[in-house]
């Protein structure tokens, strides 16, 4: 489904080169829910970015479904980033003058998908994250777990291969992160490829598998601990 070899993206100002990652690796087939953990600054946010084809690549393979989207122009990324890429942030990123369902709309009109199909895949995904009864609602009317299943809703109208999640949790009081955690692992049951960055060890135990990264490398999980009781110490 997604396979980074030894992919690399250097930042560069006049007078600093930053290695978010280096030479970093990871395979992640079809229908696996992977949660990638490091500290801040280790390089989650630049993958997430490249992953998402919202960012290029200095180096490395990057395949997506076997293709290689590295060699693709910017339209046919973008093409891929809508209709295959499903996306889930920490801040919902919802419209707050717009109601859920034209929030979830949004995307599929870049499609140029017909209005009855749009209506169709935008209130199965409201019935999927339990918002069917609240589409008319604007963000504002909605709690921050209700916010988060409607920004989830927009990702899944849709229907993407990948679900990229960044701290899908991290707003949220336990109860409303157990619950979405809950719907995360119902969405990856119906066939849904899940890779989600965050801190909570919680969420990460309930994935499949648990990625660490540090300074842009994927490590293993003793690495990642010596490292982070050096920082404590």
């Amino acid at each position: 489904m997604l396979r980074m070899e030894r992919v690399s993206k250097v930042y560069r100002t006049k007078f600093v080169e930053t290695r978010a990652l280096d030479e970093f690796s990871l395979n992640v087939e079809r229908g696996e829910f992977i949660a990638l953990m490091g500290p801040s600054g280790s390089g989650k946010s630049t993958f997430l970015n490249a992953a998402g084809l919202l960012d290029d690549l200095d180096s490395g393979v990057y395949e997506l479904g076997g293709e290689n989207v590295r060699s693709l122009s910017d339209l046919q990324r973008s093409r891929i980033r809508n209709e295959k890429i499903g996306f889930i942030f920490q801040s919902y990123n919802l419209i707050p003058d717009l109601n859920v369902f034209d929030n979830v709309d949004i995307p599929l009109r870049y499609r140029r998908l017909s209005a009855a199909d749009r209506r169709a895949r935008i209130e199965k995904a409201l019935t999927t994250v339990g918002l069917a009864g609240r589409m008319k609602h604007l963000p504002s009317q909605l709690s921050g777990g209700q916010q988060q299943r409607a920004a989830i809703a927009r990702a899944l109208a849709g229907d993407p291969g990948l679900l990229l999640a960044d701290e899908p949790t991290g707003n949220l009081d336990s109860v409303m992160a157990g619950q979405i955690l809950d719907l995360l692992k119902e969405i990856n049951a119906a066939g849904t490829t899940i890779v989600v960055v965050t801190h909570d060890p919680e969420l990460a135990a309930h994935a499949h598998r648990t990625v660490h990264i540090l300074d842009g490398r994927a490590v293993e999980e003793a690495e990642a601990l010596a490292a982070a009781h050096a920082s404590i110490a």
